[in-house]
């Protein structure tokens, strides 16, 4: 199977790059694949495509831009000139813009892809109608929010024209199907990116590192973090140190070199800018807890899963997405008031005072990460593949039976 991919990737910054490069990597090793076709944003740096592992031949077209007016364009040429077997599309709403046009036309891709009869599948990591628009940093206006309702449920119906919509969490699948009428959602979850054959428990203890990882400034911010951090630091008299990892989110430029500004006179907070593949196991190695400083949810969390994958012990606002995880996959953590800078403090507090209670929660967690290794969830794809590979061909045989009739 010559198998595309419609994705952002590593050195990208838009969002979903990470994910892509683990589903490549799995991909590759696979019998069934014979050439992976990554149509990809245009980068100023090469595509990481330095895998230790042997595998098929891999084929990069840069053939998009984020808030570009031609992707739809751009790629349906990418397509038509690799010739694929396959498709799949790994997005979200704003995966190809925070512009309104740019974004919907990129997500007719699947209906092009439909139009021309190759076999595709959309994963979909997030739905509108659980997005907290006004925390996600779409928008706080009422009236807005009711427009961008209007237009993700038409968006999302043109991406339901796929053969097959992959989502990561039960609960979408059910919305879906409810609202949309829909008989083409199917569960796909998310998976666990590397997993170590030995999580390392024991960490540095000086200082103990207080872990956050993402993109900042609309429902994930660190301030409430650093003000618990130092909280626990006075109660405890614990060598703490806050670690932000990661960049801004694009629609809130300037945001962590303000909170930087702002808190320079706490010591020991540590913002490590936008992190490499290579860096991620010592980041999460090296931390004591990882900490999700989140007013809102808008999909399954890439970082709870590789959260689990080191064994780490997490803290968590209850709500959402991320407690609907910890339900349907067996993560656990202490739990925290999302407004509450207090009830963070006491959530960190629990678990960097006992050792025994950290290394129980990290067991947890990597236990429930091993169960869904992306080997895994790369097979469950083209599974999928063959069953909508069958299933048209089925059809072809029937329409061509009545054609002799």
């Amino acid at each position: 199977m010559k198998l595309a991919i419609v994705t952002a990737y590593p050195p990208s910054k838009v969002t979903l790059n990470e994910y892509a490069y683990h589903l490549v990597k799995q991909f590759r090793q696979k019998e069934t694949v014979t050439e992976l076709i990554l149509l990809t944003d245009k980068t100023e740096g090469e595509k990481d495509l330095e895998f230790t592992e042997a595998g098929c031949k891999i084929t990069v077209k840069s053939c998009w831009e984020f808030n570009s007016y031609t992707n739809i364009f751009s790629v349906t040429k990418a397509i038509n000139a690799t010739q694929p077997d396959s498709i799949l599309f790994n997005l979200q709403f704003m995966k190809f813009g925070d512009k309104k046009i740019a974004a919907a036309l990129g997500l007719m891709l699947p209906l092009v892809c439909k139009l021309k009869r190759i076999p595709n599948i959309v994963l979909l990591h997030n739905i509108l109608e659980e997005v907290d628009l006004g925390n996600a940093g779409f928008t706080s206006n009422k009236i807005m929010q009711k427009l961008y309702g209007f237009i993700g449920t038409t968006l999302t119906r043109l991406i339901l024209q796929a053969d097959t919509v992959a989502v990561t969490m039960e609960k979408y699948v059910t919305i879906l199907e409810n609202k949309y009428q829909a008989k083409n959602v199917k569960l796909i979850p998310h998976g666990t990116f590397e997993i170590p054959e030995q999580p390392q428990f024991d960490i540095p203890k000086a200082p103990m590192q207080i872990m956050t990882f993402g993109k900042f400034g609309t429902y994930k911010k660190v301030e409430s973090m650093i003000e618990a951090v130092v909280k626990v630091r006075a109660k405890t008299g614990l060598d703490l140190e806050v670690v932000i990892a990661g960049t801004d989110n694009p629609n809130v430029p300037g945001y962590l070199a303000q909170v930087k500004e702002n808190y320079k006179h706490v010591p020991q907070v540590r913002f490590t800018g936008y992190v490499e593949e290579y860096e991620v196991p010592t980041l999460f190695n090296e931390s004591a807890v990882v900490v999700f400083p989140y007013t809102s949810t808008t999909g399954s969390s890439g970082v709870l899963h590789q959260a689990g994958s080191y064994g780490k012990a997490v803290v968590m606002p209850d709500l959402g997405d991320l407690a609907l995880l910890v339900k349907d996959e067996g993560y656990q953590g202490e739990f925290f008031e999302p407004t509450s800078v207090d009830s963070l403090a006491s959530a960190i507090e629990a678990i960097v005072t006992n050792d025994d209670y950290r290394i129980e929660l990290g067991k947890s967690n990597y236990r429930a990460a091993t169960a869904f290794p992306m080997g895994k969830i790369a097979d469950m794809y083209l599974n999928t593949f063959e069953n909508i590979i069958a299933k048209k061909s089925k059809n072809n045989v029937i329409t061509a039976s009545k054609a002799v009739i």
